[in-house]
Order: structure tokens, then C-alpha cells, then sequence
């Protein structure tokens, strides 16, 4: 089962290492605005939500390029599946980033950048310090995910 980047957005404190971290690991500069991952703060509810790419089974970004320069790819070690950007092939069309469903895909400079997981080792996960991120089996993900939600279920039912 590949690996993916997991988030626990009630872990998350908003500090913006992850984005700082990838904006440097690719950029060569701490500018959040350059990161593939971005925390999202509402603070009306108190919360941050970091948003990265999902590196979907069936990634409607590669289906919706025209050049065909989203490809899938599997990490040296195997363990996580990716779509990487052939910026060779890119021709900044930016029909990938209307066609993402989670707006995880943009068009800086005159190529398509996303998550690539850092080549498998990412180096958002490897900062974060709250423990909200983790480079983890999807599925396991998902279960955990699905207690959690069950327990809020659950909790909110109790106080009723």
C-alpha cells in the first residue's frame, strides 16, 4: 500500500514550518508562498487545516493535461506512488490546476509545480513538530480517520 502524506488537522497549531521547509527544499528560499503545501488558519474557529496534494489513485490533473507532462511514478524504495511535473513537457497551460479538485496544483513561473513528496522522504513531515503531518500507508490513514470521526459521532451523540 503506497504512502501519502496524512494530516491531523486537530494536531496542527498553524505555525507554517511545513510550508517554510518545502518552499526551501525546492526554492532555495523560506517563502510560504513558494511551498506545495499550505496551512490554511481560521481564526474565527481556532483551527489550521494544511492542505497538500493527494496524489490521487487516478489524478484528474495528468487526465486534463494536453501536453502530458503529469505522470505517475513510484519512489526509490517503493513505497509511495506520485505525479510529478515534467517541466520540459509543461507548456503552462494551467488547465491541470482547474481540472484538481482540492486546488493542490499551481502555475509558477511557466510550469506546473505540486507535491512530489520530496522524492519520498518528505521534508514537511520530517519538520513538523505537533506531530499533524505523517508520511503514512493511505489505508491506515483512512481508518484512523474514520475513528476519529466515529468518536466525535459518538461524543456529540453523549452530550445530546
Amino acid at each position: 500500500m503506497p504512502k501519502s502524506i496524512v494530516i491531523d488537522i486537530a494536531k496542527c497549531t498553524g505555525c507554517g514550518y511545513c510550508e517554510l521547509i518545502c518552499s526551501f527544499a525546492h526554492h532555495d528560499e523560506f517563502n510560504p508562498l513558494k511551498a506545495r503545501i499550505h496551512v490554511n488558519v481560521f481564526l474565527e474557529k481556532s483551527m489550521a487545516v494544511p492542505v497538500v496534494c493527494y496524489q490521487c489513485e487516478e489524478p484528474w490533473c495528468a487526465k486534463a493535461c494536453p501536453a502530458g507532462a503529469l505522470t505517475t511514478e513510484v519512489d526509490s524504495k517503493g513505497e509511495a506512488r506520485m505525479i510529478k511535473v515534467n517541466r520540459e513537457r509543461c507548456v503552462g497551460c494551467k488547465m491541470c490546476t482547474m481540472a484538481c479538485p482540492f486546488g493542490c496544483i499551481v502555475v509558477s513561473e511557466a510550469w506546473a509545480e505540486k507535491c512530489d513528496l520530496c522524492g519520498g522522504t518528505p521534508q514537511c513531515v520530517k519538520i513538523c513538530r505537533s506531530g499533524a503531518l505523517k508520511f503514512a500507508d493511505s489505508q491506515t490513514a483512512v481508518s484512523a480517520k474514520q475513528k476519529i470521526v466515529a468518536k466525535r459521532l459518538l461524543d456529540s451523540y453523549q452530550e445530546g
